[in-house]
């Protein structure tokens, strides 16, 4: 059986970084979030889309540090509040999406969670994201919750993916879903949530996905991982998570480390360093 691994709340990860996190939203200076970041040996932090104004800070903060990369999107929550605008907001994304910083289009996808928006309407935009990854040749970061099947079944709709062109951010699968993602060449980033005590589905998941298709991520403000469950998340903590990824596997947290930084690599088209 995959158990929680133990976190003294103290060692980094070096080589690691943060590949999906809200750093617009946690109402600190950035400064002092990218300092504890990179103490923690997380070198890059991924500042992630949900609507026009989150990609263009993301995209702003991305120039003005040197660490930080941007997504752009409309989450599928925020679909239907977009909607009436649809041709404009697409364009406007378009535009941000080919600034160089930017790495990935997302988070896009389906939330059938929450339902905030119609189904169709998710649906639609999530193939037009689709096809602004495929113009600006940057990756496709997926938000999935309690929508697996449809998600896949676009993706196969619009395949042929290359290898290391979608991720998974907080995956949410099982193991057998893992092993789907792993067959299609899917990255897999997995959150806080791993380290829960209730998580583990989610630990046999990371189990089953091959270590070149993982990364780590906090989704901060949200998920904050065990020992700080209960507090503002960080991308400082990401050192928690890939602690507990690397214990799950059975693997040097040096070598998890190296296979995140050469998959960020991939995905993001970044220089290893």
């Amino acid at each position: 059986m995959v158990t929680p691994p133990g976190n003294d709340g103290a060692l980094p990860a070096p080589g690691a970084f943060d590949s999906h996190t809200h750093m617009d939203v946690m109402g600190l200076p950035v400064d002092g979030v990218l300092a504890a970041a990179h103490a923690a040996g997380i070198g890059r932090v991924v500042n992630v889309g949900c609507d026009l104004p989150s990609s263009r800070w993301s995209v702003s903060c991305a120039a003005e540090y040197d660490s930080v990369y941007a997504t752009v999107a409309i989450h599928p929550n925020e679909t239907a509040a977009a909607d009436g605008d649809r041709g404009s907001v697409l364009a406007q994304l378009e535009a941000l999406a080919a600034v160089p910083k930017v790495v990935a289009i997302g988070e896009t996808g389906l939330d059938y969670y929450r339902d905030w928006s119609p189904r169709p309407v998710q649906r639609e935009w999530f193939r037009a994201h689709i096809a602004i990854a495929r113009r600006t040749g940057k990756a496709l970061m997926i938000h999935d919750r309690d929508a697996h099947e449809d998600i896949l079944a676009i993706l196969g709709d619009e395949g042929p993916w290359p290898p290391y062109s979608v991720i998974f951010h907080c995956f949410s699968g099982d193991a057998k879903l893992a092993a789907r993602c792993a067959e299609a060449g899917y990255v897999m980033s997995f959150a806080g949530n791993v380290t829960f005590k209730n998580a583990e589905p989610l630990r046999a998941a990371a189990a089953a996905a091959p270590p070149e298709l993982i990364l780590a991520e906090t989704d901060a403000p949200y998920l904050t991982p065990v020992p700080h469950r209960g507090k503002p998340n960080s991308p400082a903590m990401t050192a928690h998570t890939v602690r507990a990824l690397a214990a799950v596997k059975d693997m040097a947290v040096a070598d998890l480390c190296a296979h995140i930084q050469a998959t960020g690599a991939r995905v993001f088209g970044w220089n290893v360093s």
